[in-house]
């Protein structure tokens, strides 16, 4: 796990771009304090990088270069499935000099080109410079779980991990983009390219870039989701066969040279790894746990402790405080480099302090949501489809998946979504399928009487509905399952994973997500649906297939929390309250020109404060003192 900078030019000597360089290093300094490399090919790059030494802790430095000094690599991230592509290298000749995965990423890309890419189990983002003709390769991994970004300036061309890390560039201008801050307004992350800054982009998931000097040849996707289903095989076939395929994600993921433990929330997903790893540990795992002490609504220790108890793990607790909220929120936004999702992360954040404490590598659960179907929104979304059927006789999807008799059973998980419900079925009640996700997943129902005139003029909700529809409407996916889920691997997990990096490396600790193996992934989306969601059952095929790993009660709960963060409580009075109220109506803030200045008043004062209005508008505020306000 590290960080990156590259510079590239076509002709231009780059001299006065070393110091510039190494300003931009230092900026994310955190995500690599074992050591810092750069080097300056004259006329076409500078390559730099700050190394968190995982694997081969001696002899990974980077930038790694070819013994003939053509080749050059800046590589974060890790390639799990390093050791069996390394034998294959030795078995054709290749001779190695370390037992670091990026000498095997070196040599895959030098003897294979982009087609190595597709070789690579793991979450990465690279650059691979080719001096002999200035030319260039960057990729990041099928998930997005380690970031890359790319500006142009002038005639340079620019990479980097974060994106703080191009302010240190002098012909860089700060600037925000509007589109985006709609799209973040409205579903609290920017969709395809885009990010808050103007003229910053990020490259998407699964995709690489080629190019020449600082020009950008060719953007190519180089993996999707496949959705043919396989209809021929059993759902014993697919159980065991999931199973199989956890395990030896597992196995490739614990490769570690440091010291290796697991978040554990007391959900399914983060107790699955936790069991699955600590299998293969040789002492007790640490195992790391987040809760609150404002009441039982925000603390499910309980469940955190009969998973450490059943594995005998070593069990490791944080307790958030208001003050914590108020001391450390500024400087994670900052960390974030764009406001995302929820207060979540401020919890997130503190486990991860928690487990740089005892380990340098973490595995998580992230991603098992977004896989096999366990949004309570998937819910909502197929109650009203089966009333739908039910009524109007309609097979939308050909058979059935989930019927208004199916589904009764599942409704008392819904218990604690009735403001969703209500505004759910406000309007537009058994339109098409990508109209209503859309309407349950869009933040923006209320926008207009909160943001200000000129900022609700220029929001075009129908443009953004279409950028919507040409992810949600994938060609391939007729089942409402699978179009609910694709939308989320490639919009909400991505922000989500940006988030994970960030607070992680924030206190330079690796987090790694186990299930987020394209081998698992293309096995679930080839399944029938029903397995995944029969019967409104979220993750029907993942309790069938580790039925005697988790102890019933973590197994069988109803009342997953997801980290909520106890605001609408610390709204009332104290720290939280003045440090929001100082933000939000400062001056700045009001003269803002976003949100109405009595709207603002109105989200600090009324009943119910602690919502996603007052989140967004706090998280907002934040960055922009931070990234647009500072000189």
């Amino acid at each position: 796990m590290c960080g990156l900078v590259t510079i590239h030019s076509a002709g231009r000597s780059l001299e006065d771009r070393v110091s510039v360089l190494k300003a931009m290093l230092a900026r994310i300094a955190h995500r690599g304090p074992d050591g810092e490399g750069s080097i300056h090919i004259p006329g076409q790059a500078l390559l730099g990088h700050r190394r968190l030494a995982i694997i081969d802790l001696e002899h990974g430095g980077q930038p790694m270069c070819s013994r003939d000094q053509r080749y050059s690599l800046v590589y974060n991230g890790e390639i799990y499935n390093y050791q069996e592509l390394r034998k294959t290298l030795i078995q054709n000749g290749h001779r190695f000099e370390t037992y670091s995965d990026t000498e095997v990423l070196l040599k895959l890309l030098i003897n294979e080109g982009v087609q190595a890419i597709g070789r690579l189990n793991g979450m990465f983002a690279f650059v691979f410079h080719d001096r002999q003709n200035n030319t260039w390769i960057a990729a990041r991994d099928p998930f997005g779980i380690k970031p890359l970004y790319y500006t142009q300036s002038g005639d340079e061309l620019l990479f980097a991990s974060e994106i703080k890390a191009f302010l240190d560039h002098p012909e860089i201008k700060v600037g925000r983009d509007d589109t985006a801050l709609h799209q973040y307004l409205a579903l609290q992350f920017c969709l395809d390219e885009r990010t808050l800054f103007a003229g910053i982009s990020k490259v998407k998931p699964g995709f690489y870039f080629v190019g020449q000097g600082s020009v950008i040849e060719q953007k190519v996707c180089y993996w999707d989701t496949n959705y043919q289903i396989d209809y021929y095989h059993t759902e014993e076939y697919f159980i065991d066969r999931l199973r199989a395929t956890l395990e030896d994600s597992i196995r490739l993921q614990i490769r570690s040279d440091v010291p290796l433990g697991g978040y554990l929330s007391g959900g399914i997903d983060s107790s699955l790894v936790c069991s699955l790893a600590s299998q293969h540990m040789e002492t007790p795992m640490p195992m790391f746990h987040g809760r609150f002490a404002e009441g039982p609504e925000y603390d499910e220790s309980a469940y955190a402790k009969a998973v450490v108890v059943g594995l005998q793990g070593i069990y490791h607790e944080v307790v958030p405080t208001a003050q914590d909220f108020v001391d450390c929120l500024p400087s994670l936004i900052y960390a974030l480099d764009e406001p995302l999702a929820g207060p979540g992360l401020f919890p997130q954040f503190a486990v991860c302090k928690l487990a740089r404490q005892h380990v340098k590598v973490v595995l998580g659960g992230q991603g098992g949501d977004e896989i096999f179907g366990g949004y309570a929104r998937y819910l909502v979304g197929y109650l009203e489809q089966a009333i739908k059927g039910a009524i109007y006789e309609t097979k939308e999807e050909g058979k059935h998946l989930v019927t208004l008799e199916s589904i009764i059973p599942q409704l008392s998980l819904l218990k604690h979504y009735r403001p969703l419900l209500a505004q759910f079925w406000s309007k537009g009640l058994f339109e098409d399928m990508d109209a209503r996700y859309f309407h349950l997943i869009d933040r923006s129902q209320g926008l207009h009487s909160v943001l200000h005139p000129d900022v609700w003029t220029g929001f075009d909700k129908e443009n953004l509905f279409a950028d919507f529809q040409k992810v949600f409407n994938h060609p391939d996916t007729r089942s409402y399952i699978n179009k609910m889920t694709h939308f989320d691997q490639k919009t909400l997990l991505p922000a989500l994973l940006q988030i994970e990096d960030r607070v992680s490396m924030a206190v330079s600790l690796e987090s790694r997500v186990p299930l987020l193996d394209t081998r698992i992934v293309n096995l679930v989306t080839t399944m029938p649906p029903p397995l995944k969601f029969q019967g409104g059952r979220s993750k029907y095929i993942l309790k069938k297939a580790i039925l005697n790993l988790l102890p019933n009660l973590v197994l069988e709960r109803k009342d997953k929390m997801g980290f909520p963060v106890p605001l609408s409580d610390w709204m009332r009075k104290g720290k939280v309250r003045e440090f929001i109220s100082d933000t939000l109506l400062s001056a700045r803030s009001r003269q803002r020109g976003i949100f109405k200045p009595e709207a603002l008043q109105e989200m600090i004062t009324s009943h119910g404060v602690g919502g996603r209005q007052l989140w967004g508008a706090l998280s907002l505020e934040l960055w922009h003192q931070r990234f647009m306000d500072a000189p």
